[in-house]
């Protein structure tokens, strides 16, 4: 066993196991723990423009990779015109830059907002180092070695179904340079450590307002309380 089959192909199946089983365990044993707990009513200006433009950033640059992997051959034919292949590069190119512009207002507001600091554990913060690693790696990605939404679909999306298929290849990311190798890595990592962060709440939505008895409501106008003598 070498570096490349413990870091690509052991540690992503390790990751994605600890991911569904605690989130689902958390949401099924743990219910009221899952909350972004806001902190809104502490500080908003700043968490306003950190938190919109990180959340629709990382959304929309997460919608494209989705894409690459789902789609495969429809973005390459997208990309066989030179024009539309300088039109998605520098989207997600801006699209990483805005996320990161925002992901770093969000740190200078945990850092500043001393109201915030009893409310932020630890967790909170290796989850914003890890997504600052994930935003900076992108970016340098996407200037350094340009075209990725073409070479995606030549590399990740191989790998990446390689895994769900269970039949791993590693062989696919060992010869990528060091920085795409942590910015998947790191993916991974984010995945190991989200049910027990606040990001669980991504995933929860609300079945049981489907399943719950119907709430009675009392209407009591028009009733007089006495009052004692």
């Amino acid at each position: 066993m070498n570096w490349n089959s413990l870091l690509f192909v052991i540690f992503p199946y390790i990751a994605l196991s600890v991911c569904v089983i605690g989130s689902v365990y958390r949401s099924i044993y743990r219910p009221f723990t899952i909350s972004s707990l806001s902190s809104q009513l502490l500080e908003r200006r700043k968490l306003y423009w950190g938190s919109i433009s990180l959340h629709y950033g990382i959304l929309i640059i997460l919608l494209g990779h989705l894409l690459a992997l789902l789609l495969p051959r429809g973005l390459m034919l997208w990309n066989a015109v030179p024009v539309r292949l300088y039109l998605l590069e520098l989207t997600g190119l801006a699209l990483g830059i805005w996320a990161l512009a925002g992901l770093v207002i969000l740190i200078y507001r945990r850092f500043t907002t001393r109201r915030l600091w009893p409310v932020t554990t630890r967790m909170d913060w290796l989850v914003l180092i890890l997504l600052l690693v994930s935003v900076i790696t992108g970016v340098w990605t996407a200037t350094a070695y340009r075209f990725g939404s073409y070479w995606f679909t030549a590399v990740f999306t191989p790998y990446l179904w390689s895994l769900i298929t269970l039949q791993p290849r590693p062989e696919f990311v060992a010869p990528l340079p060091w920085v795409i190798q942590l910015h998947v890595f790191n993916f991974f990592l984010l995945l190991l450590i989200f049910p027990f962060s606040r990001l669980v709440h991504i995933v929860t939505y609300p079945l049981g307002y489907l399943l719950r008895p119907w709430q009675i409501v009392v209407a009591m106008r028009g009733r007089v309380t006495p009052q004692a003598q």
